[in-house]
């Protein structure tokens, strides 16, 4: 069974909001919620700052808070190690919206359109109904992609069908995604090269979302 992760460099990334925007139009997420984001920082002091873009998702953590203090079984981390939530099941209780350090679980409290009321415009009438007002969304890499991509006997973070929206759609090949399990995966070898990065990792969350530093030295192997 492979252990999906992603891996994100830092140096490639020029906060085009890309991965952001095709993660909205893929999963047709409400007004307001946002499951990839970027945000955006300077480090140093001046005359030596530099801008950092940061993009953010849900880290699909080996030892996920946010599936310790749910109540209802609803969040589930599978065999594949993508971190789920099961609406059928959520009671909107929001343990796990306190609970994840990352800031990367949303509640859908009403449905609402983009220009305000109860007026939805057509892509919104036709994917609002794929979520339910009164539970938590968030970041699933894509699953139904995924699934469907291996249906048709694809390889998954290779083949464009069966990887990610915001890896297919990042202009700069700045997002990696595959099993993190297989040696020969391009993910596997970033996070080898031992450049690679987990953020706050004294948390013990293990994330299986990584990141290759901005100011790295960049190697020909990578």
């Amino acid at each position: 069974m492979p252990r999906y992760g992603m891996v994100v460099d830092l140096l490639r990334c020029i906060g085009c909001y890309g991965c952001q925007t095709s993660c909205k139009a893929e999963n047709a997420t409400p007004r307001g919620i946002t499951w990839g984001r970027v945000e955006v920082t300077e480090m140093g002091k001046y005359p030596n700052v530099t801008r950092l873009n940061l993009p953010l998702l849900c880290m699909h953590c080996r030892e996920p808070e946010c599936e310790k203090v749910c109540p209802s079984g609803a969040t589930v981390k599978g065999e594949d190690g993508i971190v789920t939530v099961d609406d059928d099941k959520c009671i909107g209780c929001r343990y796990c919206m306190v609970a994840c350090p990352y800031g990367a679980r949303y509640f859908y409290e009403k449905e609402e359109g983009y220009f305000g009321g109860d007026t939805l415009t057509p892509y919104e009438a036709q994917g609002y109904p794929r979520h339910k007002v009164g539970t938590i969304l968030k970041c699933d890499f894509c699953e139904h992609r995924i699934e469907d991509g291996k249906k048709k006997g694809l390889k998954v973070g290779v083949d464009r069908e069966a990887t990610p929206a915001c890896v297919i759609n990042c202009m700069c090949k700045a997002r990696f995604f595959g099993d993190l399990d297989d040696p020969e995966s391009e993910v596997s070898r970033l996070v080898a090269s031992g450049q690679a990065f987990q953020l706050n990792p004294e948390l013990g969350t293990d994330p299986q979302v990584y990141y290759l530093p901005a100011g790295r030295i960049v190697s020909e192997n990578i």
